[in-house]
């Protein structure tokens, strides 16, 4: 007789099978099929003949990512134990850690083919990527420290040192591991974007450039299905780890609600000492690096000038009016994706505790969706939605969804037993644990799921804007490079990154009055 877990797979088996069965026969039979979406046999045929040049392109993106992601997260790790034990510091470096997520590649990519040679740009956007949103889950997780723990510490002559060494780092590996999970994808999809632009004869990037004008599907189709595969395997090589790590990091029991302390006066001072701070730096180190990398001012702008090409000048006025009219046909598409991002990835993580079976069937197809190379997905996007706001939504939302899912399902598993069982003892369901207790509880990860993906929603439409629509801040970048308006280039991206600043900060607003 099977047992229950068996009959959920075999189900979940059932259905993956049924799903292909119907995407080949679509591909194979429809005119959009064959044009656009190929049948996974054509796909499986095309790879076979190029398997030499998959082993090839594929080697050299595995060992850049690899490398990207490693140093990503050293960074990554270190940084969040030096701004857990110094909360001032972590204010102070604010504005840089989100002005490297937030810088959008188109600029950042040629800028890297400058200063680096070989193989380096692409490993070092892949790092880039990598960094804050790893930083971020281990930050979360060394900060999140049941009180009660932290009591028997301090009543033991323990101070923050032995609080870190024998409670936090111990603590904060589930959420180390669940930030691990989303860097491992962004590094293969960092490693993608920096083949792409760099110029590289190597790697899955470099492979999809050269069969974009080839106008085949099948092997389109077959270099995003092996750059999402490698994606996949970085996130299930820290899955299970991850897993056990939550069966026995988990509270058996509900620690008491501590009120939030009110700031003191002065502490509210440096607070804003610090913000000033945290603006100012990104500007200083902007500067710092045009000037002694001796970079053409044509090329690489310092930050005195882009502001006063925004400021003075005859093309100033000009210049204001196409950045205000291209924001306003980015900034409304890119809050509808942060909206329709975070609603499907709590739909998604909700899943996971009011049917489980489902919410395994549909993580390898979201994973899919996730990592496929953007210019693979747009004639699928476009035979769907077309390209109109609808696509740059969905885009937008393809971008946002997953980091935020993968730090909602964590949340939702730090549950203690204790509160679900209590639930089950007065009779309730699966629906009421997850009301009650599950998202009350999860709160902190909902918040830090916001602020990891606000950023990444307004990148998500650009890119849309760029290869979709050809309207928006996207577009005006992509016209701009290819004009050689290093100007507008630049004022772009500070434009974006100071938007990206003030929607994290927003969400961290809203997270302190919720705390509170």
């Amino acid at each position: 007789m099977k047992t229950q877990p068996a009959r959920e797979n075999a189900r979940i088996l059932f259905g993956t099978l049924i799903f292909f069965a119907i995407w080949e026969f679509l591909g194979a039979t429809t005119s959009w099929g064959i044009a656009m979406v190929p049948a996974p046999s054509r796909i499986l045929m095309q790879a076979f003949a190029d398997r030499e040049l998959y082993w090839l392109h594929g080697t050299a993106t595995i060992q850049t990512s690899a490398i990207g992601f490693a140093i990503g997260v050293t960074v990554a790790v270190v940084a969040a134990l030096l701004f857990c034990l110094s909360p001032r510091l972590e204010l102070a470096f604010r504005g840089i850690n989100i002005a490297l997520f937030a810088t959008p590649a188109i600029v950042i990519g040629p800028l890297l083919v400058l200063f680096l040679k070989g193989d380096w740009p692409q490993t070092v956007l892949a790092a880039l990527m990598v960094y804050f949103p790893a930083m971020s889950a281990t930050l979360l997780g060394l900060r999140t420290v049941d009180p009660r723990i932290a009591d028997l510490v301090a009543a033991y002559g323990g101070g923050e040192g032995k609080l870190m060494r024998y409670v936090r780092l111990r603590g904060a590996l589930p959420d180390l591991f669940a930030g691990f999970r989303v860097a491992a994808p962004l590094a293969v999809l960092g490693a993608v974007l920096g083949e792409f632009g760099s110029g590289t004869r190597w790697g899955f990037g470099a492979f999809l450039l050269s069969a974009l004008p080839q106008g085949n599907p099948a092997r389109l189709w077959g270099i995003g299905l092996a750059s999402s595969a490698i994606a996949l395997a970085g996130y299930a090589l820290f899955l299970l780890p991850a897993r056990r790590l939550s069966a026995s990091s988990t509270a058996v029991t509900l620690a008491a609600v501590q009120k939030a302390a009110r700031p003191s006066g002065g502490w509210a001072w440096q607070r804003i000492a610090l913000a000033g701070i945290a603006v100012a730096l990104p500007f200083v180190i902007w500067w710092l690096a045009v000037t002694l990398t001796h970079v053409s001012p044509i090329i690489a702008p310092g930050p005195g000038r882009t502001v006063m090409f925004l400021i003075e000048g005859r093309q100033a006025a000009g210049a204001r009016a196409a950045l205000l009219t291209a924001l306003g046909q980015t900034l409304p598409v890119a809050l509808l994706g942060l909206l329709a991002g975070l609603a499907f990835a709590f739909a998604l993580a909700a899943l996971s505790l009011l049917a489980p079976a489902v919410a395994r069937a549909l993580l390898p197809i979201a994973l899919v969706a996730q990592n496929m190379p953007l210019v693979a997905v747009v004639p699928f996007v476009v035979l769907i939605f077309g390209r109109d706001v609808t696509a740059s939504v969905f885009m937008a939302m393809l971008v946002v969804f997953f980091p935020a899912y993968v730090l909602l399902h964590q949340g939702f598993t730090t549950v203690p037993r204790a509160a679900s069982d209590l639930v089950s003892a007065y009779g309730g369901g699966r629906w009421k644990q997850l009301v009650h207790i599950a998202v009350p509880y999860s709160v902190g990860h909902l918040f830090a799921a916001a602020k990891l993906v606000a950023p990444q929603a307004l990148l998500g439409v650009m890119v849309a804007e760029w290869l979709l629509s050809g309207v928006g801040l996207g577009n005006l970048l992509n016209v701009s490079r290819g004009g050689l308006d290093y100007d507008m280039i630049w004022a772009g991206a500070l434009i974006s990154i100071l938007i990206s600043v003030a929607a994290y900060e927003a969400v961290g607003f809203i997270e302190r009055k919720v705390g509170r």
